[in-house]
């Protein structure tokens, strides 16, 4: 599930933290690194509770409403296509899913605040609307209902950042890329499956998750080396003077260009580089994009560039 551009920004972050601490010890850092992965896999199960709790949260509002001393007729008879929709249903069967939050214990029982303004903010919208008044109701469309909410009602709700935010240091950073993973998710899911529909897969990261150690290992062991290299290449600038962050960009990019024969050049460049927009100063990008195309031409004309798949013309 887990992917390499996210395990290299996570690899980033645990390092200047450890850097910027003191505490470069190989052990503690893998810790730390594991542990901000292992984080990364909860926020994934923990929206995919979203439906399921949004869900609930309405369906419990539809028999308060019901229990009134005077309810309308409009109470009695509500619309219930959203409390009834097929995809939460087999989503809250979802064995992976169950299996997973019971053993992490993930619950949304201690946010029913922000369960409440996320269904009032759905509830608003236009698509919302259309889903309630629709003249046929299928299982595609309960589907594309929860597509749109994961497109649209997480990105830029301030109060919801802020509650991630403090739920985990990690998890507003991740939640870009686990909200596409969720997108790719429901897509997947169809009916058939029941509660089978498999999640996406933690087991087929090992790889990934040996490539980012190893990766970080490098950076600790031969990160003098590297900056000698770094240096050469700064235009005359003290590497110390250089932003701390893109310095550690740079240095991450050059172990992943010696150390990884089959990941080609282009690939790293701008994995970091897209690195270096988010993370550094508004001109850094520029920067690392300068500095690594010449390191990446000194290293060929050196025979110290080797890519599985390349042959010496294409190095030139």
């Amino acid at each position: 599930m887990i992917t390499r551009a996210l395990l290299r920004t996570k690899a980033i972050q645990i390092l200047y933290a450890s850097y910027q601490s003191g505490n470069l010890n190989l052990k503690h850092v893998d810790n730390d690194l594991s542990f901000s992965i292992e984080k990364a896999y909860d926020l994934y199960h923990y929206l995919l509770l979203l439906p399921i709790e949004l869900t609930r949260y309405a369906d419990r509002r539809i028999e308060a409403a019901q229990r009134k001393l005077r309810p309308t007729e409009a109470d009695l008879n509500p619309n219930r296509r959203f409390v009834d929709n097929m995809f939460v249903a087999q989503l809250s069967q979802n064995t992976a899913l169950q299996t997973y939050i019971s053993k992490h214990k993930l619950s949304w029982a201690n946010h029913q605040e922000m369960i409440r303004a996320l269904f009032e903010r759905l509830e608003a919208t236009s698509y919302y609307q259309a889903y309630l008044s629709a003249e046929t109701s299928n299982y595609e469309q309960d589907k594309e209902l929860w597509r749109i909410f994961f497109k649209r009602e997480l990105h830029g709700n301030n109060d919801f950042e802020d509650l991630l935010e403090e739920m985990s240091i990690y998890w507003l950073d991740d939640m870009d890329t686990i909200i596409s993973f969720i997108l790719k998710t429901v897509k997947h899911f169809v009916k058939k499956t029941e509660e089978n529909q498999p999640l996406l897969s933690i087991e087929n990261d090992r790889e990934d998750r040996e490539f980012i150690s190893q990766l970080v290992h490098q950076l600790i062991l031969n990160n003098a080396e590297y900056d000698t290299l770094i240096d050469k290449f700064t235009n005359n600038w003290d590497i110390e003077r250089i932003a701390f962050m893109d310095t550690l960009i740079l240095r991450m990019a050059v172990a992943e260009l010696s150390d990884f024969p089959t990941i080609p050049v282009n690939v790293t460049l701008n994995e970091y580089i897209e690195i270096a927009k988010y993370y550094s100063t508004p001109r850094s990008h520029i920067f690392v994009n300068g500095v690594l195309d010449q390191i990446v031409s000194h290293l060929r004309k050196e025979k110290k560039l080797q890519k599985v798949g390349e042959t010496e013309n294409n190095q030139e």
